[in-house]
């Protein structure tokens, strides 16, 4: 029987909406939509009623396309509002045996004992240890004699006020919430593969407004983290280094967005304010600007990794995922800013039905709700409504065609080439601003150091 399923991922810069058939072996994706996001900075909600209109419009798409009526949604929700903390449970077993009752019995105590503050709510309980009578880390108690289970779980919570107000602004679009799943648990879910999980792995995906980190280890994540920068600052850096317009700087991250090489080429750029006269620029200092933030980024990321305690575990390297990856050579950079710690980077999968436009690892979180709900989150988990979550057993053969090995070529783990545009002198009219993201301007000190720099380019 199949279930359809719309998965919305409620991004900083778009909303994306997909429906999809999902069932026990197969995953079909019928129908979707993208909208600017409105409302939204940074990852958190700011407007409702904005945020509620964007929701709207990507879901309107998407069912347009699919030719569904869905009115029910599984969402994601920002890691800027996530915090996560540590427990554990213990229960006897008079039978001797473990079921799906024994399992959900000490899941259910080890949430039960947690400290959470009266003003969070959990999102996520994630079992990373289960331990049988002496048994430590067994991966699947399921069906196993004992007289004692013992689990060990990373709980993930969220002030309720943030989760009332991204509620109301998903019903204010006039779709109900059935599933709520963190951002960059999501991502990790379409760009990991089981042996990454098991051997211990850190992603992060690196989007327009936001970047999240989060790091799977043993069963389930241990440890996430957020950071208010995206390639939206790149694009703002460019703009107040090269006193430019914004739409022309984000041309130029996209056609220049080199952190390995340049040239010395000068290029003609408007200036802000000035119809009538343009600026000389070197492709160099177009380097240095990208390469500065970008740095300054991967470099904070590593700091906040270094925090988790989990960097010796993570025998499977890093994951880059999102927008960002898209910038030639931003591999590499990683790879020196992570003290040779293995990176690659990764798309999601390719399923069924999965338009070109999606194919892309900026949609890594939307393509991951969507597994998420075949069956690919961590195994026992409790999700945001209290219950557990388990894949029947006649499914996992099944399902196991969808999650795929890097070996099978269906995961595209590449960088991305960015030619260099033929038109060397960039004008105004060459970009749709009703296609451009919603840039904002910031003061922070990475601005003020740009700023100065450029004071002495022209």
């Amino acid at each position: 029987m199949n279930d359809t399923i719309l998965a919305i991922d409620i991004g900083s810069t778009k909303i994306c909406a997909i429906i999809a058939d999902v069932n026990a072996s197969k995953v079909q994706v019928l129908g979707h939509g993208i909208s600017q996001s409105q409302g939204i900075k940074k990852g958190t909600i700011t407007n409702i009623e904005l945020a509620a209109k964007s929701i709207k419009n990507a879901v309107n798409d998407a069912k347009r396309v699919s030719g569904t009526n869905i009115s029910s949604a599984i969402v994601t929700i920002s890691n800027a509002y996530a915090k996560s903390i540590s427990s554990s449970g213990i229960v006897n077993l008079p039978n001797n045996e473990i079921t799906i009752k024994e399992i959900n019995r000490v899941m259910q105590t080890a949430l039960y004992n947690a400290k959470i503050p009266d003003e969070y709510e959990t999102i996520h309980v994630l079992p990373y240890n289960f331990t049988v009578d002496e048994q430590d880390f067994v991966e699947d108690p399921f069906g196993m004699n004992a007289s004692r289970l013992e689990v060990n779980v990373n709980i993930i919570m969220t002030q309720k006020s943030n989760l009332s107000n991204l509620k109301k602004a998903v019903r204010s679009a006039g779709v109900e919430i059935d599933g709520i799943v963190l951002s960059g648990y999501s991502s990790a879910i379409a760009v990991t593969t089981p042996e990454d999980k098991s051997r211990g792995v850190a992603v992060i995906d690196l989007g327009g407004q936001t970047s999240n980190l989060v790091v799977h280890v043993g069963n389930s994540i241990r440890y996430n983290d957020f950071l208010g920068v995206g390639s939206n600052h790149i694009t703002n850096d460019l703009s107040m280094a090269l006193h430019t317009p914004l739409n022309i700087a984000e041309k130029l991250k996209i056609s220049y967005g080199d952190l390995i090489d340049y040239t010395n080429e000068i290029i003609k750029l408007p200036i802000i304010g000035d119809e009538e006269n343009t600026n000389d620029v070197s492709l160099e200092t177009i380097y240095n600007v990208m390469f500065a933030r970008v740095e300054e980024t991967l470099m904070i990321l590593a700091k906040s990794l270094e925090k988790s305690n989990l960097i010796d575990q993570l025998n499977a390297g890093i994951i880059l995922t999102g927008g960002m990856t898209k910038m030639r050579g931003i591999k590499e950079l990683s790879q020196s800013i992570f003290n040779g710690i293995p990176v690659r980077i990764a798309q999601p999968p390719h399923i069924d039905g999965l338009f070109d436009e999606l194919k892309d690892a900026s949609f890594s979180a939307s393509i991951g709700l969507i597994l998420y709900k075949a069956g690919y989150h961590t195994p026992y988990e409790i999700d945001f409504q209290q219950q557990l979550l388990h894949t029947k057993e006649e499914y996992r053969d099944d399902l196991s065609d969808i999650q795929l090995s890097p070996d099978n070529n269906k995961y595209s783990v590449n960088d991305h080439d960015i030619q260099l545009a033929d038109e060397h002198i960039i004008q105004n009219d060459d970009i749709r601003f009703d296609e451009l993201p919603d840039l904002e301007s910031e003061n922070n000190g990475m601005f003020k150091k740009i700023s100065n720099w450029a004071k002495h380019l022209f």
